[in-house]
């Protein structure tokens, strides 16, 4: 068996002489997220999943005109309406989470 050491770990530095952390926003800039629009959503029972066939309707609880939430990892952070910006579907946002309600939204 070998003796040396499975890790090896940088020396700590002295709490009295360690630089403080600075609190740079660049560190976090690179993170991705996953953002999605959500038109609505509904429940259905398994039967009726299965019954499904192409040109099948399914009725969600989002009213036609009424803003499309904005969710970043499945948290709300804004409300915007569809638009079509060269041939593809965009959202303009219309209204923006406060940071308070998006702490509350978090699971």
């Amino acid at each position: 068996m070998s003796s040396e050491p499975l890790f090896v770990f940088d020396a700590l530095a002295d709490p009295k002489t360690a630089r403080p952390a600075q609190n740079d926003i660049n560190v976090v800039l690179d993170i991705p997220v996953r953002l999605s629009v959500e038109l609505g959503r509904t429940r259905v029972n398994v039967k009726h999943l299965l019954q499904m066939t192409l040109g099948s309707v399914i009725e969600l609880d989002g009213l036609a005109g009424e803003p499309m939430d904005v969710l970043v990892n499945e948290c709300l952070i804004a409300q915007g309406e569809i638009v079509v910006v060269n041939d593809k579907f965009g959202i303009r946002l219309t209204d923006i989470a406060t940071p308070a309600d998006r702490i509350r939204s978090l699971k």
